[in-house]
């Protein structure tokens, strides 16, 4: 079974929350310095209009603060899952970055006229941040995986990354940590104190999970990253970069995983197709849940 079934804005204290999504500004580009980062309302979720560059700057941001917060990487199927639960929409909506994970999200927000937005895809995030944490000396701490993907994803990171300091690892088990595992997992991390808190459980699993853990673990920092541990272990293949770009890595996925993922797109995708005619056009609204 993959990673994926395995298994805040910040908050105000950190200065950075912006609880409205942005339709329009003066500059419709997107400022490498901006903080906080305006959104777009894509279905009732303000996707961060940002940049792997810019988002690996806000994270760097967010830790020298010393505030609690989480990142997620949303693709269309999460958006999808928001529209049934206002809950999923309001953690999504509070995050400190929402980033556009697929390209589909990259497209609609640039045809709103901000060019400068950059897929922010997971995995690629995870690598970018790793690498340039090393020389700030951050610390990390990687959640997710089945039994023994979080230990090889930290050797591969290591050895890909001198000097990355990985600090501990958990792969939870197939359900939600019961009373005993949360105390001792809250102990672990108190001890570690990790800078950045990888979370891969899939979605809608990790922002759940980060909703409820980021102010609770001594962390700085929770990012959901989905499928990153597989790909980064080498425990699944990976898309081309080639595909990766063209909008159409779903399929490819697909195919590897024809059993688990067929349905899924089949549903989402003309679901997410319909809800942008109808907001784009006009014919219905869709408000953010802060």
């Amino acid at each position: 079974m993959s990673n994926m079934e395995c298994g805040n804005r910040s908050n105000a204290s950190n200065g950075r929350r912006n609880t409205k999504v942005q339709h329009s500004c003066s500059d419709r580009e997107v400022d490498e310095a901006s903080i906080p980062i305006r959104r777009t309302n894509i279905l009732g979720i303000g996707i961060s209009l940002t940049n792997m560059r810019q988002a690996v700057k806000v994270s760097e941001e967010h830790i020298r603060s010393n505030s609690k917060g989480y990142i997620c990487a949303t693709d269309v199927h999460t958006i999808i899952e928001a529209q049934s639960d206002s809950a999923l929409r309001s953690t999504l909506n509070r995050s400190v970055l929402t980033t556009p994970d697929g390209m589909p999200l990259v497209w609609i927000a640039r045809l709103r006229g901000w060019k400068q937005v950059g897929r922010v895809y997971g995995p690629d995030f995870m690598l970018e941040v790793c690498r340039h944490s090393v020389q700030f000396g951050y610390k990390h701490f990687l959640y997710g995986g089945c039994e023994g993907v979080a230990e090889r994803l930290r050797d591969t990171l290591i050895t890909r990354f001198p000097g990355l300091q990985i600090v501990g690892t958990y792969s939870p088990p197939f359900r939600a940590l019961n009373e005993g595992e949360e105390a001792s997992l809250s102990k672990i991390v108190e001890e570690l104190k990790p800078d950045i808190f990888w979370v891969g459980l899939g979605s809608p699993k990790q922002e759940r999970f980060m909703a409820k853990y980021h102010k609770i673990f001594d962390a700085k920092l929770m990012v959901g990253v989905g499928a990153a541990f597989d790909f980064h272990s080498g425990r699944v293949k990976e898309a081309p970069e080639w595909l990766k770009e063209s909008g159409f890595q779903w399929l490819y996925r697909v195919i590897q995983e024809p059993r688990r993922l067929l349905r899924r797109y089949i549903s989402c995708i003309p679901q997410f197709l319909v809800g942008i005619i109808l907001q784009t056009t006009k014919a219905r609204r869709y408000k953010e849940i802060s």
